[in-house]
């Protein structure tokens, strides 16, 4: 596949507008792209113009795939056949570019690690195997735990930031969570809901990236270790997921760890059926 129909830019504002109509038409294949240009255009601070590179293919019917390189040199694609994920190897080595890793759906996560590996010599290793999950109709947990839901307000933000530092510990996520540093993590743009018990302690959170293309995509889900098994997770889930389609999404969509049955078992009782494999490649 020839490597010239890769057109690359770090250019955000231009890219937007090339590529734009491209991911908003599968939404949910394209949730990360979406919801990571949305906060890259609109929250101060996100965004340092050229430090990034796109680019997107282009074939007769238009953009066929995109991806992004941040300053962490990993590299996030769109869904590609083999051959155009091999020729974008090829293209970003001949300019000189390094990366990092790799994060896509599985086949073509796969194949451009494979390329990648070919021509370097790097030895790929999977971090991480995800489940890409869309909510078909929402079904309340049951049983239901006794509490309910509230939005997440300035008076609980140690509460919150406390949390987050311990779901990025459960899951590997190297990443320094305070006061001065909470605005360039990629928990600060999201709305967060609290589960909270009858007499109002909060036991469990769910986040929520605002909307794009009338998608909204759930994350963080965090429990704390000692509160777990007791559907407070599933309820807090099923809380952000209503809120969400009350405010006007038709697309829910959250990963999930391929490793955890227990998680996907419960999403799956919630209503959310399973669309994708996505794998998080390193290279070494």
């Amino acid at each position: 596949m020839p490597s010239d129909q890769w057109h690359l830019t770090d250019d955000l504002d231009d890219f937007h507008l090339r590529a734009g109509g491209f991911l908003r038409s599968r939404p949910v294949l394209h949730n990360t792209p979406l919801t990571t240009l949305e906060k890259w255009r609109n929250q101060p601070g996100a965004y340092a113009p050229g430090t990034v590179l796109f680019g997107r293919l282009e074939g007769d019917a238009g953009t066929e795939g995109v991806f992004y390189r941040p300053p962490s040199n990993r590299l996030t694609l769109t869904p590609l056949a083999a051959g155009h994920a091999d020729a974008l190897a090829g293209r970003l080595l001949a300019l000189g570019h390094t990366l990092a890793g790799v994060t896509a759906d599985r086949d073509t996560a796969a194949a451009f690690a494979g390329a990648w590996a070919r021509r370097t010599g790097a030895a790929p290793a999977v971090r991480v195997r995800m489940q890409l999950y869309r909510l078909g109709a929402l079904t309340p947990p049951d049983p239901h735990p006794e509490g309910r839901g509230r939005l997440v307000g300035q008076d609980d933000h140690e509460h919150l930031m406390r949390w987050c530092r311990e779901f990025a510990a459960d899951v590997g996520e190297e990443v320094t969570i305070d006061a001065a540093t909470w605005a360039g993590t990629r928990f600060a743009e999201k709305r967060y809901t609290f589960w909270e018990t009858p007499d109002g302690t909060p036991v469990s959170m769910a986040g929520v990236n605002p909307m794009v293309a009338r998608m909204v995509r759930l994350d963080p889900v965090y429990t704390p270790a000692g509160l777990r098994g007791r559907g407070y997770g599933a309820a807090v889930t099923a809380e952000a997921s209503r809120a969400a389609l009350a405010a006007g999404a038709t697309e829910v969509v959250l990963y999930t760890n391929a490793a955890n049955p227990t998680s996907n078992a419960l999403y799956r009782r919630l209503g959310y059926e399973r669309v994708a494999d996505w794998a998080v490649y390193y290279f070494a």
